[in-house]
């Protein structure tokens, strides 16, 4: 019989590249996680992976046990969705992870909603940059996330998480009619490997140029002070731009950020995550879209 949480590490594998890697998602030691995986090869009685030195890769056959892995996973996952159906309503932690705007304007209501609907549901919650909720869903750190998606960033896909649409909003530019007019300014973005990074990024380029990102800073009420302050222009979206300094003005663009909801696919049918998810879009309906 094939050990599930070892299956697991196999597929955080086959994603990040490396035992080393794998360990320190999994908060094991390299040396444990190679004896998982090997007492998985001896299991399912065939070669699964491939050393040569310091360096390990899949063979056909472990490739072959990932894609399994996946359905195995999220059939478990639906199972434990079932029996906390048949227990009753949703009670106990639930860790939800969310990017600061979402933490700041719509978790505070949502868990008002929640908690006065469920009050035997413990919420807890974890800011994340959506670049690292994947991970942290299947490492089973986070229960449901709030992560966006932005035109220009395809989203990134991963097997074993489902998402559910929630919201979506305008972008705007600061001090600047269109991005082209800000071909010459300093520009302000999030930090390097974030989405919103990476948006500011391509959408300069596709307005033709290469910005010169003069700031590094996450929080959009920072940034609009930094504006204000004459350091730079800036991408932000609605809810972060809702009551801008004085003097900052802002422009429309034909650009926008998508807000869903990830969870671990099988899991979406679990009564604290369906609950988390009606309150969300309960809070949606009072925000100033």
């Amino acid at each position: 019989m094939l050990d599930p949480r070892k299956l697991h590490l196999l597929r955080e594998l086959a994603r990040r590249g490396t035992i080393a890697a794998v360990a320190e998602a999994a908060t094991f030691t390299p040396s444990a996680v190679s004896q998982q995986l090997s007492a998985l090869e001896r299991e399912a009685g065939v070669p699964l992976l491939e050393r040569t030195g310091r360096t390990v890769t899949l063979t056909p056959a472990g490739h072959l046990l990932v894609e399994h892995a996946h359905a195995v996973l999220e059939q478990l996952e639906r199972a434990s969705a079932a029996l906390a159906a048949a227990r009753g309503g949703p009670s106990g932690p639930l860790r939800i992870g969310a990017f600061p705007t979402a933490t700041r304007v719509l978790l505070p209501p949502a868990l008002v909603g929640l908690t006065g609907a469920h009050p035997g549901l413990v919420p807890m919650v974890s800011e994340i940059d959506p670049a690292h909720v994947s991970a942290a869903l299947r490492a089973g750190e986070l229960d449901v996330a709030l992560v966006h998606e932005y035109d220009f960033v395809p989203p990134v896909t991963d097997a074993s998480i489902e998402t559910e649409p929630l919201f979506s909003e305008p972008m705007y530019l600061t001090d600047r009619a269109s991005i082209a007019d800000a071909r010459a300014d300093a520009w302000i973005t999030d930090r390097p490997g974030t989405l919103c990074h990476t948006m500011a990024i391509r959408a300069c380029q596709a307005a033709g140029f290469e910005p010169l990102v003069r700031h590094h800073i996450d929080d959009f009420d920072t940034v609009l002070a930094f504006v204000a302050a004459g350091q730079g222009v800036a991408l932000v979206p609605h809810l972060a731009a809702i009551a801008p300094p004085e003097g900052v003005t802002l422009t429309r663009l034909p650009l926008s950020r998508r807000t869903l909801a990830a969870f671990r696919r099988g899991n979406g049918e679990h009564p604290a995550i369906r609950a988390a998810i009606a309150a969300f879009h309960a809070a949606i309906t009072h925000l100033p879209l």
